[in-house]
């Protein structure tokens, strides 16, 4: 009985750690052991070299079983990397598809904006992010819209109908589509809001309107959210805005030759002043002394929002831009009442 559980060689037991097919041990193992032992037991036949030579058969067969056995083990891994490097291919090619979907969802939202501006109409969404946005009611920015395209409408028109009565003057290409330009905008400050002010703040208040972009023409968003901060704006929102006014340079400082420029563009010269310049320079130590919290002998931003704190009239210190309250109640009145009418 102990013959009959001896381990062959190279093995372990019937289907032990070698792997092979336990069918086929189990066959090789009655060949070898059980057959011989029904005519006169294994020691007859371990005395023989044949007995020796089917031991070693034996070996032999095991070990090429568990290198069988081995392929489709190996096999099935490749199979499994090849499996898993495919679902890492799906899976990156989803992402691709989800970062694509996310571009063209981004594209199409741009396009959507772009026709709003065209037709002065927002859709839903829109409406709801300006509403959100700003100090402005669903109503007031739709009427804001409708106001945006006349202004760009009538420009356009105007532009064509220059170029139509003057052969030298071309119409600028696509007008209608770029936004509220520098001289519609400066008509618009002086006749509606009440501002009266000399061109470099004129110019300094249509640079700082929509931040990001400076110079160029206004768009709908720039003009909606612009005007909230101009009509309805908090205290901090406006003092944000006239510092950005007053930063000539846009380096984060009104500096003392910034000031200078400023106010000696405001003041208006008396023929009998021998240095006019010198008036002007007084009033600039003035401001400094009053705007300069941190006595570094410029006005940072925190300093700005410090001294407008303390002192709310000096808000407009070098120049009006921002709207008169008459002008303001009544370009709200005018909002209010689209509102009412609808």
């Amino acid at each position: 009985m102990n013959r009959s559980r001896s381990v062959p060689p190279g093995g372990s037991g019937t289907g032990g750690g070698g792997g092979g097919c336990p069918q086929a041990q189990q066959s090789v193992a009655k060949l070898a052991f059980g057959g011989a032992a029904g005519k006169g037991g294994l020691a007859t036949v371990l005395n023989t070299r044949g007995g020796a030579m089917i031991m070693k058969s034996v070996s032999i067969f095991l070990a090429s079983g568990r290198r069988a056995s081995a392929v489709p083990r190996d096999r099935a891994s490749k199979s499994g990397d090849r499996a898993q490097s495919s679902d890492r291919g799906r899976g990156q090619q989803q992402q691709l598809q989800q970062q694509g979907g996310r571009r063209d969802s981004r594209r199409n939202r741009k396009i959507l904006a772009k026709m709003d501006e065209l037709n002065g109409k927002l859709n839903p969404k829109m409406l709801e992010m300006y509403k959100r946005r700003t100090h402005f009611s669903k109503i007031e920015v739709e009427a804001l819209c409708k106001i945006f395209r006349k202004l760009v409408t009538n420009a356009s028109l105007n532009s064509k109908a220059l170029a139509a009565n003057n052969a030298g003057v071309i119409a600028k290409a696509g007008s209608s589509t770029d936004g509220i330009d520098r001289s519609v905008f400066r008509e618009l400050l002086h006749s509606t809001f009440d501002i009266v002010t000399e061109e470099t703040l004129m110019e300094r208040i249509f640079c700082a309107w929509e931040k990001g972009y400076e110079g160029l023409p206004i768009r709908l968003e720039g003009w909606i959210l612009g005007l909230s901060t101009f009509l309805k704006g908090t205290q901090a929102e406006k003092t944000a805005f006239c510092f950005r006014v007053y930063d000539l340079n846009s380096d984060g400082y009104i500096t003392k030759d910034e000031m200078f420029a400023l106010l000696r563009n405001c003041l208006i010269k008396q023929p009998q002043d021998e240095d006019p310049d010198e008036g002007v320079k007084d009033l600039v130590e003035i401001a400094l002394r009053k705007l300069d919290m941190d006595k570094d002998g410029k006005v940072s931003f925190q300093d700005y929002q410090e001294a407008i704190a303390e002192e709310p009239l000096l808000l407009e210190a070098f120049g009006q831009c921002l709207p008169s309250d008459r002008s303001t109640v009544s370009f709200l009145s005018t909002l209010q009442a689209q509102e009412e009418s609808t």
